[in-house]
């Protein structure tokens, strides 16, 4: 059984990383083919955002309906749900002829992405336990290679004509908002591309296919280990709430919200900053956001094998510092290009290991269920959406003005001073450690004082026994001492003296014997009285 167990908790990691190399497919496909879906519904790529603000609101819906489903639900067959709907979607967008379809069709997407994403992260805490490190690191390292794949996939698709600019930053919605405001920018008609329409499908169709058949796996371990959802809520049941739970889950809510709001508000606009502050060509502008997103994929990589002896919060706390060092560099020192290179793949690196450790390290404190992973995972998605439209807003009115960098200075200062404050409330002590140890000083107290009174009566009674000892032997030495003063009994003696006799001897252990019809308490009766005579 434990053979069994252990295999079936590695086919659920694989899987949750299979599921996770998919949902960064999903999220960074749109991208590279957003003026064909434009070209597809007839509208020029300006008049339909709103799909993206579509496919948001369903992933923070999908987070928090998933949130409620896991603690009711078998978790494999939740999750196979979600990839089912995903593949659903994009089946149906290639050949989606109307706006208003196709941003249901997104928000259906964005609903099964934000159920998936807040259970799979619930259930490799509830199959791993405090051994979820590398495996929460590798689960989010596929994520990135999903949003690294999926642009070159729709480049082998479009057969090359699509622009290089756009690597890997289309991992998110804002990213995916720039190359939108560049291409309007370049064009305000419909981009009808004919040879396109055919070509582009063919992503979609692939990434659904590889999403479906990950689904299927999902059906396939719930029939097989029907126990371990079992197994996973009696060890959420085991474990104890911090003293601020819901505290906890509130800064972590907030702690999110900034880091992947700095995360992707960087990889969004870094772009644009090259090639309008740092006056870079087209090309050096893409390189210089390949390494910012290459730093973030590796770093991710060698996570998996760093969380194998760091623990979680050594993991932040170090990539926190190289975080605000490195934003510091980039929004004072940016105008160096040596600078401007490394401190933004300094910044990438520093960026991988923060969300993965952020949920191991929580698990060690408290117990993250359903509802509290939903919580921060809505958290990471509204930084996600506000942040950069708020920095894209704000370099809109003040064009000289590098925001995107001090934005990941402030975000970064933020992170720093957030995380002593949520560790401070994580080892705060809880009620019921304080009551038990308050009761084993008093089960010490207790052993320690009734040892004290045993010794006490232990010597208390040896002093009796000895007292008694020497009662006992001052008796027998007088009744020795007066039956050596006795004279032999005669017939002239008084019956009180004869009756007498006895009790002496039984108080002295002497048996009175009656031998040849002699008078008791005289062994040899007959020669006495011979000799008398």
């Amino acid at each position: 059984r434990g053979a069994d167990g252990a295999a079936l908790r590695w086919c659920i990691t694989g899987a949750l990383c299979a599921a996770f190399l998919g949902l960064g497919m999903s999220i960074a496909v749109l991208g590279p083919t957003f003026p064909n879906l434009a070209a597809n519904v007839r509208k020029n790529v300006s008049d339909i955002y709103y799909i993206f603000v579509g496919r948001s609101l369903g992933y923070l819906g999908g987070s928090v309906v998933g949130g409620v489903l896991f603690d009711c639900m078998n978790a494999s067959v939740l999750l196979a749900l979600s990839m089912f709907a995903t593949t659903v979607g994009l089946y149906g967008i290639p050949w989606c002829k109307e706006s208003l379809l196709l941003t249901v069709l997104m928000s259906v997407i964005g609903g099964s992405m934000g159920i998936l994403d807040t259970g799979g992260n619930v259930l490799a805490l509830n199959t791993w336990g405090s051994e979820v490190g590398p495996h929460m690191q590798a689960l989010h390292f596929s994520f990135a290679a999903g949003a690294f794949v999926a642009p070159i996939l729709a480049k082998m698709a479009l057969g090359g004509s699509e622009s290089k600019e756009l690597p890997v930053a289309e991992k998110t919605n804002q990213s995916v908002l720039k190359s939108v405001l560049t291409a309007s920018a370049a064009s305000t008609t419909p981009a009808l591309k004919d040879h396109h329409d055919e070509d582009f499908l063919w992503s979609y169709i692939v990434i659904g296919t590889y999403i479906l058949l990950v689904s299927i796996f999902f059906f396939v371990l719930y029939s097989k280990g029907r126990a371990a959802r079992d197994k996973s809520k009696a060890s959420v049941q085991k474990g104890t709430l911090a003293k601020y739970h819901w505290a906890l889950i509130a800064l972590l809510f907030v702690f999110f919200f900034f880091y992947v709001g700095a995360e992707v508000t960087y990889g969004s606009y870094v772009f644009t900053y090259a090639k309008v502050f740092a006056e870079m060509k087209e090309s050096e502008a893409a390189a210089l956001n390949s390494v910012f997103w290459g730093a973030f994929a590796a770093c991710r990589g060698l996570a998996i094998f760093g969380a194998a002896f760091l623990y979680p919060g050594t993991m932040i706390l170090v990539s926190l510092l190289s975080s605000a060092a490195s934003s510091s560099a980039l929004a004072f020192f940016a105008h160096y290009r040596t600078l401007l290179w490394v401190g933004t793949a300094v910044y990438g690196a520093s960026m991988a290991t923060v969300f993965p450790s952020g949920i191991s390290w929580i698990e060690q404190y408290t117990v993250v269920e359903g509802k509290s992973a939903s919580l921060f995972v809505i958290g990471a998605a509204l930084g996600e959406m506000c942040i950069p439209a708020a920095v894209g807003y704000l370099q809109g009115r003040f064009h000289h003005i590098p925001v995107i960098m001090y934005t990941a200075f402030v975000t970064s200062a933020v992170t720093v001073l957030l995380f002593p404050v949520m560790y401070r409330l994580a080892n705060a002590p809880r009620e019921n450690d304080l009551k038990e140890v308050s009761d084993s000083e008093t089960r010490k107290a207790l052993l320690s004082n009734s040892r004290l009174t045993e010794d006490e009566e232990d010597e208390e009674d040896g002093r009796e026994w000895n007292e008694a000892d020497f009662e006992v032997i001052e008796m027998n030495d007088k009744l020795k001492n007066s039956l050596m003063d006795t004279s032999p009994m005669t017939p002239g003696d008084s019956p009180a003296e004869v009756s007498l006799q006895p009790h002496l001897d039984d108080a002295l252990g002497e048996s009175p014997v009656v031998a040849g019809g002699g008078c008791p308490g005289r062994p040899n009766g007959n020669v006495d009285w011979e000799k008398s005579e």
